[in-house]
């Protein structure tokens, strides 16, 4: 008969018994994790979703603003209530929301220079000659800004024509190959780089676009940095909207509004020699007395009551007072997270109701 090991069988339980509850505390932990883990992606989701109505709420609001505006004046300024950063702050705290907080920007889409409008469409062959005065003057001024700004910025000097030539021949169509100046770049040249591709022979789509077109380098289109020094790049002035429907096709007329053009745009519009005076034409249209403004800007030319520019003349073709696509940046803040996005909104007039509307164009989320 054989001898029972009464110890034995008591380590064997012990050790057995230690099993189990080192499993089961291991099943514990990771079913915790799994839970914390679980509950915490739900309030990143429901946080996330929250975000995006408030960003909705953001741009119906703005878009309300808007139309609103067209209906009480033709006229486009920045001495509007779209363009007042505290009577958009006050718009804003209408909308309720329990946490979180919403930030809301709009801008003149037609404040830019659009870059389509370089070249005459519907034809879309030759340079739009006034556009392309402006754009020498535009180019000629940011480079040199920036090349005090940043010694680095580039080996050697940029003449404008070597940006302007290869944007015409990027957009220009049924032309043969034949470039642009000695500078320029059509078909072939873009089919030799690694990785190749092909010349859009035609309207730019996408701001970001231009980044694809010869000699317009990241920090040409973004930036240049030096120290505490920032100038902006050539895509903060630019846009790729504002076509018109021509009889025969389509068109981009180019005007900016004089009313809401920053002053590096200003300067482009101004006749040669007579860049300095931009600054001067944005502080007459921001003067004030109290709350009130005190210049009016219904006229493209009120800018000849600026002092200094009685006798200078900017070509009408250049310029209006008036503009109906409008950019809205909105960002919603909630719980140490964030999201923004920018719309481009059009406005224009229902067929039916004859009610004004904003129409996007454009969502994109930043």
């Amino acid at each position: 008969m054989p001898i029972q090991r009464k110890g034995h069988n008591k380590g064997i339980a012990l050790i057995v018994t230690l099993t189990i509850i080192t499993i089961l505390v291991t099943v514990s932990l990771e079913l915790n994790r799994q839970i914390r883990g679980a509950v915490t992606d739900s309030a990143f989701f429901r946080d996330r979703v929250t975000m995006k109505h408030m960003l909705h709420s953001g741009v119906n609001l703005a878009e309300a603003i808007l139309v609103r505006d067209k209906k009480d004046t033709e006229v486009d300024s920045i001495q509007e209530d779209w363009a007042d950063p505290e009577k958009i702050e006050a718009y804003l705290s209408r909308l309720s929301f329990d946490k979180g907080r919403l930030s809301l920007h709009i801008s003149d889409e037609l404040s830019r220079i659009q870059v389509n409008a370089l070249v005459s469409f519907p034809d879309g062959r030759k340079f739009n000659e006034s556009q392309q005065k402006l754009w020498y003057r535009f180019i000629d001024l940011l480079l040199s800004q920036q090349e005090k700004s940043s010694e680095s910025f580039v080996n050697e000097p940029i003449e404008p024509a070597a940006i302007i030539n290869p944007v015409k021949d990027w957009l220009d169509s049924e032309d043969d190959d034949a470039i642009s100046g000695l500078n320029g770049a059509e078909d072939s040249y873009y089919q030799d780089l690694d990785p190749p591709y092909s010349c859009r022979n035609g309207p730019i789509r996408d701001i970001n676009e231009l980044l694809r077109i010869k000699n317009i380098t990241p920090d040409l289109f973004y930036r240049a940095e030096e120290k505490e020094e920032t100038t902006l790049g050539i895509a903060a002035f630019l846009t790729v909207y504002g076509m018109d429907e021509a009889a025969n096709g389509y068109t981009y007329p180019g005007e900016i509004n004089i009313n809401t053009a920053k002053a590096p745009v200003i300067a482009g519009i101004l006749p040669a020699g007579q860049e300095f005076l931009a600054p001067e034409i944005v502080s007459y249209r921001e003067e004030r007395e109290g709350d009130e403004y005190i210049h009016e800007l219904t006229a493209p030319s009120w800018y000849k009551q600026v002092p200094g520019c009685s006798d200078i003349e900017i070509e009408s073709d250049l310029i209006t007072t008036q503009s109906d696509i409008f950019r809205i940046e909105c960002m919603a803040e909630l719980n140490d997270m964030a999201t923004a996005v920018r719309v481009i909104v059009e406005r224009r007039k229902e067929g039916e109701s004859g009610n004004w509307i904003c129409r996007e164009l454009s969502w994109r989320f930043l």
